[in-house]
């Protein structure tokens, strides 16, 4: 506990995406759009998989995770660097960095394996379809969830905490516009070896085990697609499971990136681009690929604002 008292009442200094005053408000109604639009989609996923009797299926519930999980990932970073793309004072409290780091970290891990449940659910219901309901049960989907969300959150906190014990004794200037491991671990004058050996093994577990498991279920998604006999039909799943491996990709891509690389390898503005596609573009582009794109979510959405609009048309002729 002796670095943790040491540190507890400093501040640190987010760097951002640019010190250039032209390019701050260019980049603050680009990323307040891009936000605006995630917590849009996002949150009418979620209330259209909550009020929908017909997409109480296991999909939709791992959808509507997966988009709590977006909504509340891209809510972690994305206020403070807006707000900090016009404000002087870039700091950033002590408490609130490590708040900051626990839950991207905790977030980003339960992203990465609800999207492995997402593709085996997509396997189970295309290659065993008449077994689907009796493997993907409610009991089932309930332990995933909550096991998912406990083990990514007691799991961050080893992380969060062993960074944070580390003496910043070289700079409070964190090079990034969030709080995040390796430009922490640039600011300590203490090796951080043994740390970055624990974000390799947690890096490896949780991230590389849920993309192969990802990719070992589209395989046999798209072994089990080939053997359709319609062009159409083929197709048409190729054309979902394109899209759903493109977020997969992009978002894997990033956090391995991130994370599982040698030492030595660290570059400021190449990081800083590769952490916006996981903490910026993928929390808004997740809600179009997987659902707007989606019939039956569509349906359900349309139905919503109908039956808004009939009834203020009946409170209007009430009035």
């Amino acid at each position: 506990m002796e670095y943790l008292n040491q540190t507890s009442s400093n501040r640190f200094f987010l760097v951002g995406l640019s010190t250039d005053p032209f390019l701050q408000p260019l980049y603050f109604m680009i990323f307040l759009m891009m936000y605006m639009v995630t917590l849009t989609g996002n949150i009418l996923i979620i209330a259209v998989v909550r009020t929908e009797p017909r997409l109480q299926t296991p999909m939709y519930f791992f959808l509507s995770n997966l988009s709590l999980v977006d909504l509340c990932f891209s809510s972690t970073i994305v206020p403070k660097l807006l707000l900090n793309t016009l404000s002087e004072d870039k700091s950033i409290s002590f408490w609130a960095c490590v708040a900051q780091m626990y839950f991207h970290l905790a977030l980003g891990g339960t992203e990465c394996i609800i999207l492995a449940i997402m593709a085996y659910d997509r396997y189970v219901a295309i290659c065993h379809p008449l077994h689907y309901y009796n493997i993907m049960n409610l009991k089932l989907c309930f332990l995933l969830a909550v096991g998912t969300w406990s083990s990514n959150f007691l799991n961050s906190i080893y992380y969060a905490y062993s960074t944070f014990q580390l003496p910043f004794c070289r700079s409070k200037h964190v090079n990034h516009y969030f709080c995040e491991m390796p430009p922490l671990f640039r600011l300590s004058c203490k090796d951080t070896l043994i740390n970055e050996i624990a974000v390799y093994i947690s890096g490896g577990i949780v991230g590389l085990c849920s993309f192969v498991l990802t990719l070992l279920s589209y395989v046999q998604i798209i072994s089990s697609i080939l053997k359709i006999r319609s062009s159409t039909g083929r197709r048409k799943a190729f054309s979902t499971c394109v899209s759903h491996l493109s977020v997969v990709s992009l978002y894997y891509g990033a956090i391995v990136f991130t994370y599982l690389r040698p030492r030595g390898s660290y570059s400021v503005h190449r990081d800083r681009s590769v952490a916006i596609l996981y903490t910026v573009v993928t929390p808004m582009f997740n809600p179009i690929i997987y659902s707007i794109r989606n019939k039956e979510v569509k349906e359900s959405v349309r139905k919503i604002f109908i039956y808004r609009d009939s009834q203020r048309t009946i409170l209007k002729f009430h009035h």
